[in-house]
């Protein structure tokens, strides 16, 4: 990978908002040089060049003898900044166009605008963060719960990075016993090593696949829970979606089939968020346009992590009904046996009996479906129903003191390379094969681990990562 540029960068650190405070960030080698240009002190001098790290000044930007602002400004000496060089950060009024002209102001003085990321890239590539941390500075930012900012938290405090560079000492302590012993085998013997290795690696494939096994929950915390609302037509699901949204999302009449194409919306549930599509009624119809709804609704429906049956109890099972179960195969599922404030013709054993008819491989007894006796009218059964989306996803409780929670896609696809490497070398010590074949895999495990924090990964990747990143971080 190429050493980072030593040009120095400048750019708006905060929101590009009229706001209150604004923030621009210069960092660099010629830094302080910059700044030293712009700020004055009260009594007109130039001080920061001579500034005490980490300490507030109060003064003014000028340029070519004109007040730009009445500012504060605080000089970073390296190694001690977020960049790990020389910054500093000046603290303005938070109009755009005082933050732009103070901009400009240092790039004149003989700074770059800095790229989208490049500040927690230039912390990354001189060594002040790993990869796994660079990454949770954007998830922080873009957090839209408690538990997604938490785990966030916990990964930018390098609770990832320790387990991983554990798991790549434990790795690397193996390969260099086994290269050092078929280097000098009279002295490093291999014998019933493999027996050891056995206990070694079943130890270490636990704990991968203990970090795979968070990368699920990581991604409902972190993305929210595709969710979609099926039934067949004015059994209350435009209701459901108007109580979950808290507004008049949906138009709710005694007429069937109100909603023919899919309304959505992103709502929060006991802090997790649930992307919602609320489709139109499944069932046979020959009006085009309502023949296209229900096709979305079949597209929404395959693609959902979550999926909301509602029955209308207070009518018979029909042919629409045995339309829908089909869509519920490999899904988690909860069925609202609706409008419970009416005489109920359709009893739980009849939607089962329906249910096992249609699906004879599925099971209420697995865990992923649930059925709740509601009335969304009245509220009757809701509580209950927000509370069975947090058994269904997380067994009920989110553990936010669980530090290391998988997050990132990118990290969960090296932890499953690095997971099937090392089951490739337990497969070798089972059929025998010779101790070089070991040390291959093993490498390739210490390998894909590496990609997580950035050990192993290339120029290319590193700027994708960062090229997601808002300007000024």
């Amino acid at each position: 990978m190429n050493i980072i540029s030593n040009e120095t960068i400048a750019a708006i650190a905060t929101g590009l908002t009229d706001s209150g405070i604004g923030i621009i960030r210069i960092s660099g080698e010629n830094a302080v040089k910059v700044g030293n240009g712009l700020f004055r002190s009260p009594s007109g001098k130039k001080i920061l060049e001579h500034a005490k790290t980490h300490t507030l000044y109060y003064g003014y930007i000028i340029e070519n003898d004109i007040v730009i602002d009445e500012v504060m400004a605080v000089v970073l000496k390296a190694p001690r900044s977020f960049t790990g060089e020389d910054t500093v950060e000046i603290q303005c009024h938070g109009g755009t166009f005082v933050m732009q002209k103070i901009l400009k102001a240092a790039l004149s003085h003989g700074a770059r605008l800095a790229e989208p990321g490049e500040f927690t890239k230039r912390a990354f590539l001189n060594g002040r963060i790993d990869l796994s941390r660079a990454e949770a500075v954007m998830d922080v930012i873009q957090s839209q719960n408690e538990y997604a900012l938490r785990f966030s938290v916990n990964q930018l405090n390098g609770s990832l990075e320790k387990e991983i560079r554990k798991l790549r000492a434990d790795i690397l302590y193996e390969i260099a016993f086994i290269e050092s012993a078929l280097d000098d085998p009279e002295h490093i013997s291999l014998e019933g090593y493999q027996e050891k290795l056995k206990i070694k690696l079943d130890n270490l494939t636990e704990n991968v696949n203990r970090l795979i096994s968070t990368s699920e929950d990581g991604r409902f915390i972190k993305e929210g829970i595709n969710t979609v609302i099926i039934g067949k037509p004015n059994v209350g699901k435009s209701s459901l979606m108007n109580f979950l949204t808290g507004e008049e999302s949906a138009i709710v009449t005694e007429i069937a089939g109100t909603t023919r194409d899919v309304l959505r919306e992103t709502v929060k549930i006991s802090g997790i968020h649930l992307n919602i599509a609320d489709t139109a009624g499944i069932h046979d119809t020959e009006d085009t346009v309502e023949k296209i709804g229900v096709e979305k609704a079949k597209k929404y429906a395959k693609d959902a992590d979550l999926i909301l049956y509602i029955i209308d109890r207070s009518l018979p099972l029909d042919e629409r009904d045995r339309e829908v179960i089909p869509v519920l195969k490999d899904k988690k599922v909860i069925i609202l046996l609706n409008k419970s404030d009416l005489p109920g013709i359709v009893l739980e054993k009849d939607v089962k009996k329906m249910f096992y008819e249609l699906l004879p491989d599925r099971s209420f007894d697995d865990g992923d479906i649930a059925m709740i006796q509601t009335s969304i009218k009245s509220n009757e059964g809701m509580e209950e129903f927000k509370n069975k989306i947090k058994d269904l996803f997380f067994k009920g409780e989110i553990d936010v003191n669980h530090e290391v929670v998988v997050t990132n896609i990118r990290h969960q696809e090296a932890l499953l390379d690095a997971y099937e490497s090392l089951r490739m070398v337990r497969k070798s010590v089972e059929q025998g094969m010779p101790e070089d074949f070991y040390s291959i895999d093993l490498m390739s495990a210490y390998t894909f681990l590496g990609r997580i924090i950035g050990e192993e990964v290339d120029e290319d990747l590193v700027n994708e990562i960062f090229s997601k990143f808002c300007m000024g971080k």
